[in-house]
């Protein structure tokens, strides 16, 4: 049985960035569920999938296979063959894969695969239901957060970086009701488990995030079972 971390949390609260540097720290698979439904979502886009529908998903979901692959380091994304990891990041991309995680069909095509993966290997998970529902037993879980505004603006930021016109307000209103959908939908909602640490981001930096979660890592690997 492996060593398994999960991190929970809003999006925008960092978990994807902060899990991949734990895993690198601490030699763990890092497996980016996030980017698992993203990868389903840009399928349902191209094939114009309902995600109100479904029997349309259903039906979808069957056609799909999806590998995650490590070249050179750096994950990557495959659907039916093809590296869609450019996409993954688009915002229709992260809209539509919010909505079908609410779906039953949505999440048992991957969660079979998900606990076949932590079974086998050390690994590390970030998503919105990893403690509360994907690995309930997991070793230690995280629920990584921050404040609104804080998440608001590093996703300002980082469209800025990019040349990517947008509108600080209207990014925050996106994650206030984003936050307002996960944490209210009927299958899995994000909430925070009862025996995870709650880990607020908002006036730490990445680095100090990482040694907090490395070392509670460390701490329960020498905690007798």
């Amino acid at each position: 049985m492996g060593f398994n971390v999960a991190i929970d949390g809003p999006a925008g609260a960092g978990k994807s960035t902060i899990a991949k540097l734990v895993a690198e720290k601490e030699q763990f698979i890092y497996v980016d569920t996030g980017a698992m439904y993203r990868g389903l979502a840009v399928y349902f886009l191209d094939h114009g999938v309902s995600p109100e529908n479904e029997g349309e998903l259903e039906n979808a979901c069957e056609k799909i296979k999806m590998d995650i692959r490590y070249e050179n380091k750096v994950q990557q994304v495959y659907v039916n063959g093809e590296n869609i990891t450019g996409r993954l990041r688009e915002e229709a991309v992260g809209n539509m894969a919010s909505v079908c995680a609410a779906v039953p069909v949505v999440r048992e095509k991957l969660l079979e695969l998900q606990r076949e993966l932590a079974a086998a290997q050390d690994v590390i998970m970030d998503g919105r239901d990893i403690g509360t529902c994907v690995l309930p037993q997991a070793d230690l879980k995280i629920f990584l957060t921050a404040s609104v505004e804080t998440r608001a603006r590093r996703r300002y930021l980082e469209l800025k970086e990019k040349g990517v016109a947008c509108d600080l307000e209207e990014i925050a209103a996106d994650i206030r009701e984003r936050d307002e959908r996960d944490s209210t939908r009927k299958t899995a909602p994000l909430k925070q488990a009862a025996d995870a640490v709650l880990i607020d981001s908002s006036d730490l930096s990445i680095e100090e995030v990482v040694a907090v979660i490395a070392s509670l890592c460390r701490e329960k690997r020498k905690t007798p079972n």
